[in-house]
């Protein structure tokens, strides 16, 4: 069974939409994942310039099949955001494909994300499962 990296893009202000992700992702049966997202603790929080947060990002996306996006409306105004939606179409060889997922029960979501993204899929667990094996 192949074993996917993830990149999952969040706001740690939004943690708990990045752990009921992870579960999710977590208990379903049949598929293996890696996360290699920016966990809370990590020194990338705390760079002193932009050149260095896009090099630390670039670090951990650079082993990942897909980035996964939770994409609510918070997402447009992420510095963050941006510049992961950049490096996954421009800052490797082939661009990562990027799935955005809409938050549960939301209907909107963020502009810059919904026109990078290469598949928009509900919060859903078959719905995320089938876009990463399909677009890794």
């Amino acid at each position: 069974m192949k074993t996917y990296n993830l990149f999952i893009s969040h706001s740690w202000t939004y943690a708990n939409q990045y752990y009921r992700l992870f579960n999710l992702l977590r208990r379903r049966g049949y598929f293996e994942f890696r996360d290699y997202s920016v966990p809370p603790d990590d020194p990338i929080h705390h760079a002193d310039t932009d050149t260095q947060l896009r090099q630390a990002i670039r670090n951990h996306m650079t082993p990942c099949h897909v980035v996964l996006i939770l994409a609510g409306v918070y997402a447009t105004y992420s510095k963050w955001i941006n510049i992961e939606i950049d490096l996954a179409q421009k800052g490797f060889i082939a661009a990562k494909p990027i799935i955005a997922i809409r938050p549960w029960g939301n209907e909107r979501i963020s502009e810059p994300v919904r026109l990078a993204a290469d598949r928009i899929v509900g919060w859903n667990t078959e719905s995320v499962v089938r876009a990463i094996r399909d677009l890794a």
